[in-house]
């Protein structure tokens, strides 16, 4: 029995040794060299509510991903129907979520529908008409196929938003949807609120197009735009006064290729004024497109569009092969440096707004932390306090299990990099109480023995027998609510579902495994006849 004692109370020293390995960063920043070289430099991570950060709702644009979608089967459908030379004209495109075709004749209509059928099964008829003698068809998105496109667009923005929140460099961020198209961000400890909303919230939709040359800007802008065509503006930087202007230029509107072929992104210093811009690389099927786009349009000038606005139009000297591009404009190193991480994280499927946003001060999040430690001691003294005077010298072994399960909880938040929130806090204090509910059940079950005139050693093995039983269904109970709790909640109630899960297990250990030992050897080792509870 003593050497069962003696390795029960290594594996306790071991395991508390370990846990203050991993929580001395978070107590001190005096740590020697040769720790921080070699041993553990994690702290606990702090959420939203303690250090400070920004909260956003943002709302996906659903209906536009939608709109998107059929503008492309659209453009693709007019490509085909004009290989097929199958007459038709488009009266309106894509505008609402529908496109109006308008055929001159009878054989054309059904052309139109039989390729409809066979080669665009997302597309449908919504209604048909007549106007001055010529047919027509009001073509749609089907809608089991629309709510597959806007649940697609919410989870792609997830993923999107998530990617390049990672390559911000923010420490725990909550990204989690919210209903059928918002989603939350927690960002903990940032401060450059406007530079994280203008990271999230850009669309980034990189557009490659050709500059019409051929017909005048002057008459565009007067509103005479010519078909296939659109006005967009270049932003370009007067050196010598530091203004930047907006150059219009007339572009076709049709797209020739887009971020999607993007292999990398990233940021690099020019030779001629040291000023940085985005470098960028295609993947391979990007690579032969770009090569056949520049071979096919030599001397002419290709616009490189981000978000609808021009950021350099230069004219293509030869072809261009390997899928190298650089996209310039006058960036601070800061914004080509978001440029490319939106640009690697990849576009976002539909335009987000942010409908709610909510700072909380780094003074506010100290305060909460003050007050929720404050609470936390207040509770745990109590406690402590009340397990001395009720039960005397074995109130001590609880007092010993309790002050031993705050370290190991915290330790154990510490390795596996658990976020600690406001509500974190909160579990806290309830585990406190939790953790010598078991002790107090041992106890009283040692105190029935007692009276029953057992010896220290049966009262002491008959307790905990008698006590284990209640004490596992009552933690494995409120353990399967704290799981549920963490599976299905967001936010505040996820953190307390967190430090509620880690207590719970950490006081079964303390107040079960722990207490034991250290009764075990006060009876085989001091061999004490009496029991002070």
């Amino acid at each position: 029995m003593l050497k069962s004692i003696r390795i029960r109370a290594a594996i306790v020293v071991l395991i508390c040794l370990a846990a203050l390995v991993y929580l001395a960063p978070s107590l001190t920043t005096n740590l020697p060299e040769s720790w921080k070289k070699y041993l553990p430099m994690d702290k606990i991570h702090l959420g939203l509510d303690l250090q400070g950060g920004m909260h956003l709702v943002l709302e996906v644009d659903t209906e536009k991903a939608v709109e998107s979608t059929l503008a492309r089967s659209i453009n693709d459908l007019k490509e085909t129907m004009m290989d097929k030379r199958i007459r038709f004209r488009i009266t309106t495109n894509a505008a609402g979520g529908n496109a109006v075709f308008e055929f001159p004749d009878t054989p054309s209509r059904e052309a139109f529908d039989s390729l409809l059928a066979k080669q665009y099964p997302d597309l449908e008829v919504a209604s048909s008409g007549a106007v001055a003698g010529k047919g027509t068809a009001t073509v749609k998105i089907k809608d089991k196929r629309a709510l597959e496109i806007k649940k697609m667009a919410v989870e792609q923005s997830l993923e999107t938003i998530r990617n390049r929140v990672d390559q911000f460099g923010v420490t725990e961020p909550e990204i989690i949807p919210q209903g059928d198209d918002r989603i939350i961000v927690q960002l903990p400890g940032i401060k450059d609120t406007t530079r994280a909303k203008n990271l999230i919230g850009r669309t980034a939709m990189l557009e490659f197009k050709l500059v019409d040359d051929e017909n005048s800007i002057e008459e565009a802008l007067k509103g005479n735009v010519p078909e296939g065509d659109v006005v967009a503006y270049e932003s370009r930087l007067d050196r010598a006064s530091g203004r930047k202007n907006e150059i219009p230029l007339l572009l076709k509107s049709r797209t020739l290729m887009t971020g999607d072929a993007l292999e990398t992104a990233k940021v690099q210093i020019g030779d001629r004024f040291g000023e940085p811009h985005v470098s960028i690389k295609f993947n391979a099927q990007g690579a032969t497109e770009f090569d056949r786009i520049t071979g096919e349009n030599v001397k002419k000038r290709l616009a490189i569009v981000l978000d609808g606005v021009v950021h350099s139009a230069p004219v293509i000297q030869e072809r261009i092969s390997g899928g190298d591009a650089q996209i310039t404009g006058s960036f601070t190193m800061e914004e080509a440096t978001d440029l490319a991480i939106v640009l690697r994280a990849g576009a976002l499927p539909a335009p987000v707004t942010i409908l709610e946003e909510r700072t909380v001060g780094p003074s506010l999040g100290q305060d909460s932390i003050d007050k929720g430690t404050r609470a936390s001691l207040i509770a745990g003294i109590l406690v402590l306090l009340f397990m001395l005077a009720y039960y005397r010298l074995t109130g001590i072994v609880a007092d010993v299990a309790l002050t031993m399960n705050m370290l190991l909880l915290l330790g154990v938040m510490v390795i596996f990099k658990a976020t600690l929130t406001l509500p974190g806090i909160a579990g806290i204090v309830l585990t406190i109480g939790m953790a010598v509910d078991a002790n107090v059940l041992i106890n009283e079950r040692i105190k029935e023995e007692l009276s029953l005139k057992k010896t220290p050693r049966a009262a002491i093995e008959a307790g905990y027998q008698k006590a284990f039983l209640t004490i596992f269904d009552s933690n494995v109970t409120t353990l399967v609510a704290a799981l549920f709790l963490f599976g299905f909640g967001t936010g505040p109630i996820k953190g307390f579902a967190v430090t509620l899960t880690i207590g719970i297990l950490v006081s079964m250990f303390t107040a079960v495994f722990v207490t034991r030992i250290i009764f075990d050897y006060f009876i085989w080792n001091r061999k004490i006849e009496k029991i002070s509870i």
